[in-house]
């Protein structure tokens, strides 16, 4: 793999991890350095950190925020 590829990939925690748990991208990016952008995608939606993924995890809190505030409100009504 070319050094300036390997710096930019050890720079960042998540692409380093997601290289060592996925050794096939040594040899795609060995062999065609150009395909770095996929291997930046690839590592995004691995680590559930796509804007979609992101909306979702705030949406999914916030709807149990919701449901524990309804069910407390509920509780001190009755009580």
């Amino acid at each position: 793999m070319r050094q300036d590829l390997y710096e930019w990939i050890k720079n960042d925690g998540d692409q380093l991890q997601y290289l060592r748990l996925q050794p096939i991208w040594y040899r795609k990016l060995t062999r065609n350095p150009q395909e770095i952008e996929k291997f930046g995608t690839d590592t995004v939606f691995h680590f559930e950190k796509s804007i979609p993924q992101r909306v979702n995890k705030l949406t999914n809190g916030v709807q149990v925020a919701s449901m524990m505030l309804g069910m407390l409100q509920s509780m001190n009504f009755k009580g």
